[in-house]
């Protein structure tokens, strides 16, 4: 279904987003330090699974433009990817954010609820819907058919490695948050290669032929 052109260029990308900085990582390493590498893994992988929700809702509307036209279909695409070349910019501008959230006296009591959190947390965020949307399209090729699919496909890569990003982040959670906390720079070099991979995969389109 997915060859190889589109598998190891997509997988690249989506480990270097996950790894860069953000609300998800940045909580699971925080629920890990402060209450253990159980709560932390429950929780890194509810936010992985949440990403299904929005695979769906991408490949529905990506084989619905695709339906409808091969124009709405390329015009998605150039959206999608102007929205990335934005984030690209944004990112590159970031003075990075490795500070750790802290986690308020609600906090899970238990590795079940630690997952229905991150599940929640993922699937209600609009923005994550909206990247979604603009991501996976770079990298479904119409001639191969089957868009659903392919976009169905690459979701649940990124679900996967996603769930052993978080995975780790939070079992490792109390040495990576201090390593994290004494070097400041990472996060902003995270933000700058996490940028250039947004710009790029955002021009991607423009100059393919």
């Amino acid at each position: 279904m997915l060859t190889l052109d589109q598998l190891l260029p997509f997988l690249a990308a989506a480990v270097v987003l996950t790894l860069t900085p953000g609300p998800d990582n940045l909580m699971v390493l925080s629920l890990g330090a402060s209450r253990g590498r159980v709560q932390g893994v429950a929780f890194g992988l509810g936010c992985a699974a949440g990403c299904l929700s929005h695979t769906l809702l991408a490949a529905l509307g990506v084989s619905a433009a695709l339906a409808a036209s091969p124009l709405a279909f390329t015009l998605l695409r150039l959206l999608g990817g102007g929205y990335l070349v934005w984030l690209g910019i944004g990112a590159l501008r970031s003075a990075g954010s490795t500070a750790l959230p802290a986690v308020g006296s609600e906090a899970l009591s238990s590795p079940g609820r630690a997952f229905a959190r991150g599940v929640l947390a993922n699937a209600i965020n609009p923005k994550v819907a909206l990247f979604f949307l603009s991501f996976l399209p770079q990298f479904v090729v119409p001639g191969h058919g089957q868009v659903a699919l392919q976009m169905t496909a690459l979701g649940l890569v990124f679900t996967l490695q996603a769930a052993l990003i978080f995975g780790a982040l939070g079992w490792f959670a109390g040495s990576i948050g201090r390593w994290l906390q004494r070097r400041p720079r990472a996060g902003r070099w995270l933000d700058r290669i996490a940028g250039m991979v947004f710009i790029a995969l955002g021009l991607r389109l423009a100059l393919a032929r």
